[in-house]
């Protein structure tokens, strides 16, 4: 359980671990049929360190960044977060560690179309302990000039970057993307990338991307593979690639 139910923000000269991971599996049960989307994963993420994972669907990565999360519980193992176990977390817990420490970003936008960007962005600024601006955290990705677009009255790379604010507004500590160039063009996904990479680079936002698309590998300071349920490789970039100079 968590001891204390404030999470706080640590900054330290040297990276630590943000999440721990030990030996989790993950198992639906739908009848009699028991389907294995996790077996036995052990895994760190650092702070301030952007991490891509790789596989095709049904590998289990979107099972693996539910429950590093907090949206979903592993089977069996254990999940630390800033060395704190949450795997047993109550939900009162578990929904203030999402709204304090995480931010999710999804392959599609969800975005409320009656509010423009900068009220989209609002709705999480009003809950969050120590928030950004919104003009601020949309000036970030470059959508000073879209403040007062309703959601209509943008394209699909303006609707990713609004949910990229929305996301970062409260300063989460981590931010987790499934898929977040899944629904875009190649151009307009690079435009996305390019405002996650700038996110991570100037806030330190440990940041997690899911994505079946290698090409995006290049732009990561590791590359996690995984296949059926279990990490298969983890590869350290030692030198990365500008999301510009990305091809797929």
């Amino acid at each position: 359980m968590l001891n204390n139910p404030q999470f706080h923000l640590h900054t330290t000269a040297s990276p630590q671990i943000i999440f721990h991971v030990e030996n989790i599996t993950k198992v639906y049960r739908m009848g009699e049929v028991e389907v294995h989307a996790l077996r036995g994963v052990d895994l760190d993420l650092y702070e301030g360190e952007f991490v891509v994972l790789l596989g095709a669907s049904g590998s289990g990565k979107s099972t693996l960044l539910n429950i590093l999360g907090g949206l979903d519980i592993p089977t069996s193992g254990h999940v630390y977060f800033q060395g704190r176990e949450i795997t047993h977390a109550s939900d009162a817990e578990l929904t203030r560690f999402r709204r304090q420490c995480v931010g999710f970003i999804f392959q599609f936008y969800n975005l409320i179309p009656s509010l423009t960007a900068k009220e989209n962005v609002a709705l999480v600024t009003e809950i969050a302990r120590q928030p950004m601006r919104p003009e601020e955290a949309l000036e970030l990705v470059g959508l000073s000039d879209r403040l007062n677009h309703f959601p209509a009255q943008m394209s699909g790379g303006e609707q990713q970057r609004v949910a990229i604010a929305r996301a970062i507004a409260k300063r989460p500590e981590v931010l987790l993307c499934d898929e977040p160039t899944g629904a875009l063009d190649y151009q307009t996904g690079k435009l996305v990338l390019e405002a996650l990479e700038q996110v991570n680079r100037e806030l330190g936002t440990t940041t997690a991307v899911i994505t079946h698309n290698a090409g995006i590998a290049g732009m990561a300071d590791r590359v996690i593979t995984m296949r059926s349920g279990q990490i298969t490789s983890v590869q350290q970039n030692e030198s990365k690639v500008t999301p510009g100079e990305l091809e797929w």
